[in-house]
């Protein structure tokens, strides 16, 4: 046996070890996008509130929101910044805030408007299309419930939320409204925002009186 047939099986090992690194350097630099790329996302840049502080009950909360949403397909709707108590839903059992995990987010949040109510609200009528970023400032007022749940087991918390959904205007003697259903995030492909805050406390006098 000569020595190219020798030195034959030596070239074809380090021609397949190189092959296989340059496929999978490739293969890193093609990956697919991260979810945050590919779903419509609601970003929360700036609040007068912040996570996990506490909010007192009964209070009157003066709430201001900067937001941007950015499309990755066309979406027409409503853009919901809103205050919400859950009284079965306690903070820390959910993941909620600005930084959060977004797909845990979203089926958090999808939970959270599902078994809460409002407690004040603004919204936008929205349309976008991909690659979009539309900047958005909501202003409203917030009253946070005496009390959370009424069964006085202590259970409950309070949800600040920004998301999008479909909306019908009603009207009313009193005035109309606006009834606004929630996208569902892994339906529509739409990544929601919001915060939580830690277990509200009572108000200095109701807690006077609660003491004796």
């Amino acid at each position: 046996m000569n020595a190219a047939h020798l030195r034959r099986p030596a070239a074809m090992v380090r021609f397949a070890v190189m092959g296989m690194a340059t496929s999978a350097l490739l293969s890193g630099c093609f990956d697919a996008p991260k979810l945050e790329d590919r779903w419509t996302r609601v970003d929360l840049l700036h609040s007068n509130l912040t996570p996990f502080e506490t909010v007192t009950l009964g209070a009157q909360e003066s709430v201001s929101v900067q937001a941007t949403i950015t499309y990755r397909h066309i979406v027409t709707g409503y853009a919901v910044a809103e205050l919400r108590a859950s009284a079965t839903i306690d903070p820390g059992t959910v993941e909620v805030a600005p930084d959060a995990q977004r797909l845990r987010m979203a089926t958090d949040i999808d939970s959270l408007l599902a078994h809460s109510t409002t407690l004040g609200r603004a919204l936008i009528p929205v349309t976008g299309w991909d690659h979009l970023i539309q900047p958005l400032t909501f202003t409203f007022q917030g009253h946070i419930p005496t009390v959370l749940d009424s069964t006085g087991a202590g259970h409950g918390g309070v949800f600040l939320l920004c998301y999008m959904g479909s909306g019908q205007k009603i009207e009313r003697i009193q005035g109309d409204t606006i009834v606004v259903t929630p996208f569902r995030s892994n339906e529509m492909q739409i990544l929601p925002v919001g915060m939580e805050f830690r277990n509200p406390v009572p108000a200095p006098a109701m807690a006077a009186q609660e003491s004796r």
